[in-house]
């Protein structure tokens, strides 16, 4: 009888240690959730990252973030984001609300923003965003320009203001797995969520995607005039860049400084030390280099994802965008803010006139193309309709989708 008594004492033993085991278990899981590692795998920072020399909040009611940038979530979504950053400096405030407004417009899934500003631009920039807060469809983060402390000067001088910041977003951004850059000179004609897309479309090895510089090799820069190695025959445009930053922090990147692979923190500083007496555009320049000797890492998406006045100031050389229109339209050369090229103006007019409101938005076609017909003595305003061609399939696309989803 002893012996009975003694096994079912041991049993309720086990069983009741098997329960505090499961309780404690549950109880350190959350703790593990909230620390927001998810297990996903960390790139190497570079030092003058680790320090967190970035700049104090600036703003009222900003929640913190940390480096020091400036987070203001305007509405928390529980669908997948489309991460979308952009430069600005200098008088570039205007070009980048317009550019934001063409994403928010026609885009279906919710927007982060990361834009990357001259800190007297903040305010601003704060400013214009909250009075759009009522659409509920993104949030924003506000950060300083942050370059290596060491080579600070040398980076914010390469090409234009600002403008090599890009090529950090990997080692700045690295909770962020994947991105959409762009320059300051984007607009979108349709949703944000097509480009996204073909993130979807990458291969096991590719890790950016960019449009070519040219289509046309007879008036391309890089195969004519270019004193370093670039992609492909042409080179390609690093205007509208869209990144699985995940695969770029963790590659080893062939180069033709070393036989030892390099990642992404490491290579940029010995590209541009070889580099920097050879180049003309810049942090372009330092992307093409990279991906000539990487051409494997490299989507290529097609001319109308990334239209430039190139593309039409010698005649049509983009067959993409007249067979379907254009879908991202890149105002490059200035060409938003003088007469050289009206039809690219009108545009960028058009959307940066247009409000939110619905009746705006719809009735802005008839006045664009009125002003288009006017700029049919240039190369690009004979072919006015590919401009408007896209925009009027995503207006239409707009009001057909239900308003839960406008």
């Amino acid at each position: 009888m002893r012996r009975y008594l003694r096994i079912v004492v041991l049993c309720l033993a086990c069983g009741f240690c098997s329960l505090l085991y499961a309780f404690s278990q549950l109880a350190v899981s959350p703790e593990e959730g909230a620390g927001g590692g998810g297990g996903k795998p960390q790139a190497a920072v570079a030092s003058w990252l680790a320090g967190g020399g970035r700049s104090t909040l600036r703003g009222a009611g900003p929640v913190a973030h940390p480096g020091g940038s400036d987070r203001y979530n305007l509405k928390m979504q529980p669908v997948e984001k489309m991460h979308l950053a952009v430069v600005a400096c200098g008088e570039r405030l205007e070009e980048t609300m317009t550019m934001l407004k063409s994403a928010i417009i026609f885009s279906i899934k919710p927007l982060q923003f990361h834009i990357f500003a001259e800190d007297q631009l903040h305010q601003s920039f704060k400013g214009r965003l909250d009075s759009w807060s009522f659409l509920q469809t993104f949030n924003y983060t506000l950060y300083p320009i942050t370059f290596p402390s060491e080579n600070a000067a040398e980076w914010k001088k390469l090409f234009k203001p600002c403008a090599s910041q890009r090529l950090f977003l990997p080692l700045i951004l690295k909770e962020v797995d994947s991105l959409l850059y762009v320059d300051t000179d984007i607009l979108f004609l349709r949703p944000v969520d097509d480009i996204w897309s073909f993130l979807k479309k990458f291969n096991s090895t590719q890790i950016a995607a960019m449009a070519p510089e040219h289509e046309e090799p007879r008036i391309g820069w890089y195969n004519r005039f270019a004193r370093h190695p670039y992609y492909g025959k042409t080179g390609v445009n690093s205007g509208v860049m869209l990144m699985n930053m995940t695969r770029m922090r963790r590659k080893y990147f062939k180069n033709d400084m070393t036989t030892v692979r390099l990642q992404w923190g490491d290579i940029l500083m010995p590209l541009l030390k070889k580099y920097k007496l050879n180049i003309t555009w810049g942090d372009q320049d330092l992307l093409n280099i990279m991906f000539s000797h990487n051409p494997e890492s490299l989507f290529v998406f097609p001319c109308q994802w990334n239209y430039r006045p190139d593309h039409c100031i010698y005649g049509s050389n983009c067959q993409e965008a007249e067979e379907d229109g254009i879908f991202i339209l890149h105002g490059n050369r200035g060409v938003y803010h003088d007469d050289k090229q009206p039809a690219f103006r009108a545009v960028y007019e058009a959307l940066r006139n247009c409000s939110f409101e619905d009746d705006n938005i719809h009735s802005l076609l008839k006045p664009l193309e009125l002003e288009l017909q006017k700029t049919v003595h240039t190369y690009c305003g004979k072919i006015y309709k590919i401009f408007i061609k896209q925009l009027a399939k995503s207006i239409r696309d707009l009001y057909a989708r239900s308003p839960k989803e406008k």
